[in-house]
């Protein structure tokens, strides 16, 4: 891994973020072949899903909306091991998630005046379940059970067909794991087809989609790679969505005290997702550093990825960041704001306040990034990228638009309506003043005798 050496050097804020080993993501390239996709999908429906199914999958799928049989098939054929290990992490993730509810509430500000916000889930959502290098069933439980929490009452899953299967499904773990959640709506679509389906639905072109395949949905979510990032970035503001989500990434905040072998093992962990996920160690202690790439020429070539892990690991977006003391440390952390952080440290209690930037934080040797990946309860998808610094990961509240609602009675208004009158003139809209006005005077259109008439109304 390649050396990052911030010792002795006092970065201004901007150095700082510049510093930061990122990858490039190409997304002006990708744009370029996402749009047709997009707008033949809008223009041809299920004909163009199934036209870039057998380009970019190899198979021509009969069936674009997998049948209820396929998916009751795959749950009674799950391994019981596989599937007690999903139906503790949904268990989970469920008593987080019912935490995450928030709560309706008022403010009285005076008599007859009060305000309110509601918490209203979102009607229809598309989440993107991805395939590629790996099967994603933790992904349909991260976002199927907040979206369940919070209340969506229409769910629909696309993710890509199986490559190892001759039928057009995708993998028979994720349609299981649907089954366990009781998702019944999933789609054998992929890449950035799948989110024009989300985006704009999709007439049916067989006799088995029927006159619609699916309906557009209000909000997309879910991970996926560049070109499935890119056409969420191209359809967002005709649908809501919750990030444009990068390649993975991972950050240990480490000390002397740390365990080498754990730290390489948990890069490794990360790594081995995708060539361009980052892996980024970041400590005080030169030895640990040292211990650690000892570790990493002893670890990679034994891992099963080992090809793709050494392209990740030796990439732009890798590498190991000295510090010279943990404020330091720290600084480079919150620049960095990783999808992950681990904070390996003496005292990791001391250093998690002090993480203003990250997805997720996972304290001490004992939560490395995979307890979050599977089993936590927490949710892994997280943002990328450095958009930990404005953004958070995906959670019920992805799935609630607060709305308030404003109860003023007569008395209430009265109280504020010269005042309001007084305000919509200064910013030159007389209107909204009469509006207001118009509820207790005759005419708040005569100016000469606005006054008088406010007095006579008790508005003064």
């Amino acid at each position: 891994m390649r050396i990052i050496d911030l010792r002795g050097k006092r970065l201004t804020r901007a150095e700082m973020l510049e510093a930061m080993p990122r990858a490039e993501m190409g997304t002006n390239e990708a744009s370029e072949l996402v749009r047709p996709i997009l707008d033949d999908v809008k223009a041809r429906g299920a004909a163009a899903l199934r036209d870039f199914g057998e380009k970019f999958d190899h198979i021509r799928t009969k069936n674009l909306r997998v049948p209820d049989e396929a998916m009751q098939q795959a749950l009674d054929e799950l391994d019981p091991e596989v599937r007690a290990a999903i139906e503790e992490s949904v268990r989970r993730s469920r008593a987080v998630a019912a935490s995450q509810v928030p709560k309706d509430f008022h403010t009285d500000l005076a008599e007859g005046a009060r305000v309110s916000e509601r918490w209203i889930p979102i009607d229809r959502v598309g989440l993107y379940v991805p395939g590629g290098k790996a099967v994603y069933p933790s992904s349909v439980i991260m976002n199927v059970v907040p979206a369940q929490t919070a209340g969506v009452r229409s769910l629909a899953i696309a993710t890509p067909p199986s490559r190892d299967g001759d039928d057009g499904l995708p993998s028979k773990t994720i349609l299981a794991t649907c089954a366990i959640l009781g998702v019944t709506e999933v789609y054998a679509v992929g890449g950035a087809q799948a989110i024009a389906m989300f985006a704009y639905g999709a007439r049916g072109s067989e006799p088995q989609d029927g006159e619609i395949l699916c309906d557009p949905v209000d909000k997309i979510t879910g991970p996926g790679n560049i070109f499935v990032a890119t056409a969420k970035s191209m359809v967002s503001g005709m649908v809501g969505i919750d990030a444009v989500a990068g390649p993975t990434e991972i950050a240990i905040l480490a000390d002397k005290d740390a365990d080498p072998s754990w730290v390489a093992a948990d890069l490794i962990g990360q790594a081995e997702h995708d060539e361009l996920a980052g892996s980024v160690l970041i400590t005080d202690s030169e030895e640990l550093a040292a211990a650690v790439q000892k570790d990493l020429d002893y670890r990679v070539p034994r891992t099963e990825h080992a090809e793709r892990v050494a392209t990740s690991l030796t990439g732009r977006q890798s590498g190991i960041i000295l510090t010279d003391d943990l404020d330091q440390s720290v600084a480079a952390a919150n620049s960095y704001a990783a999808e992950h952080l681990e904070i390996q440290t003496a005292d990791p209690d001391a250093v998690v306040p002090r993480i203003m930037n990250a997805g997720a934080i996972f304290r001490g040797p004992y939560s490395p990034v995979p307890l979050g990946d599977y089993m936590s309860g927490s949710n892994h998808v997280l943002p990328t990228g450095g958009t930990a610094r404005f953004n958070s990961g995906l959670g019920v509240h992805t799935f609630l638009k607060p709305v308030e609602v404003i109860e003023y009675d007569e008395q209430g208004l009265k109280a504020l309506a010269s005042r309001i009158n007084a305000f919509a003139v200064s910013e030159d809209l007389p209107g909204h003043g009469e509006c207001v006005l118009s509820r207790f005077v005759d005419d708040p259109y005569d100016k000469a005798t606005l006054q008088e008439q406010e007095r006579k109304a008790g508005l003064r």
